[in-house]
């Protein structure tokens, strides 16, 4: 029996990235599955990154998951020396809550006062090391078995940048995940980016142009609705972002849907038809009553939890749809366009 093959594109969306590597846990251990693509903006990115460094050399699918698993245990242990931690307070409050974190505070003070080019002490992003240490880009740039997409927000023209596997470096990565209320735009060839959320959360036209991609699954962990609402300036600041991150989505899988077109995220005057098949794991029923503020959380129980989680989730996905795959579009486009329907 052929395998059914899928190109995944995956989400930012913070610490929630932790649910998508539970996702990918799950499908990579489904052997009639072959992923042949990935797209990534931000954690995403992160994610997509961190796939093609442990399946490169001959590692495959275990040595994709072994990858994830390393690279989140890490991630989780580091935050346990970070000042950014759970106050009482936020303990009391439940959801998972920063809101009462005084170095919560100060990352959103930081990047106001200091602006979204200059680095200084407080808004130098700690992510450049940790992936330095933890993802070997000549392993991803090695990994031909996969094709990898990433994108950032160009800060001066504000289109998007696509990045292949083969350009991939910590520098570029960064680019992806930066979030400018907090984080100092990045350089990348003499150019500043920020997050590539802004122009597209994930960029889903290079899996179509590039890949010819037939079959498509988006993890969902970028959530549209919040039964919170923000009161502080940097949980106003987060939702705000939050809010911006979904309107390309929305855009584009309204486009697929609707048209069987799709927008290049770098030029946006070029469509491409794109009869694909769409489909949808998404977190947003579980995250929507979490704080804004959590996906700054990386407690390692946190990120288990979302791992589960992601799990179960695709797991679900896996026996209701698995059979689908090739034959029909299975996305369920309520978590898209009414994410607080019952």
């Amino acid at each position: 029996m052929t395998n059914k093959k899928l190109s995944l594109g995956l989400q930012g969306g913070g610490t929630y990235g932790a649910f998508t590597w539970g996702v990918l846990d799950r499908l990579l251990q489904e052997e009639r599955l072959d992923i042949n693509a990935l797209s990534g903006t931000s954690a995403g990115a992160i994610n997509a990154a961190v796939v093609a460094d442990g399946w490169a050399h001959g590692g495959g699918r275990e040595g994709a998951r072994a990858a994830l698993a390393r690279f989140w245990r890490a991630l989780g242990l580091t935050a346990s020396f970070s000042p950014l931690q759970r106050t009482p307070m936020d303990h009391l409050a439940g959801g998972y809550t920063m809101s009462f974190s005084p170095f919560y505070q100060l990352l959103e003070m930081a990047g106001a006062l200091a602006g979204p080019v200059h680095e200084f002490p407080l808004t130098v992003n700690p992510l450049r090391n940790f992936l330095t240490a933890n993802i070997d880009f000549e392993r991803v740039r090695a990994c031909e078995e996969l094709a990898i997409f990433i994108n950032a927000t160009n800060l001066n023209t504000g289109t998007g940048k696509v990045w292949e596997r083969a350009e991939l470096d910590v520098q570029k990565v960064m680019a992806s995940a930066c979030l400018p209320t907090v984080f100092a735009s990045v350089e990348v060839d003499g150019e500043l980016y920020w997050d590539g959320s802004y122009t597209a959360n994930p960029p889903l036209a290079p899996l179509v142009e590039s890949n010819n991609a037939q079959d498509l699954l988006v993890v969902q962990i970028n959530p549209p609705a919040r039964t919170e609402t923000p009161r502080s300036m940097a949980d106003i600041s987060n939702r705000a972002n939050e809010v911006a991150f979904n309107i390309s989505f929305v855009r584009e899988v309204n486009t697929l849907l609707h048209n069987h077109a799709i927008q290049n995220e770098e030029d946006g005057e070029a469509v491409t038809f794109a009869p694909v098949r769409l489909h949808l794991i998404s977190a947003v029923d579980m995250l929507r009553d979490l704080s804004v503020s959590s996906k700054f959380n990386a407690e390692p129980v946190f990120l288990q939890m979302l791992h589960d989680r992601g799990v179960a989730a695709a797991d679900a996905w896996l026996a209701a749809h698995l059979d689908e795959i090739g034959q029909r579009t299975t996305m369920d486009p309520t978590p898209v366009f009414r994410a607080m329907a019952a």
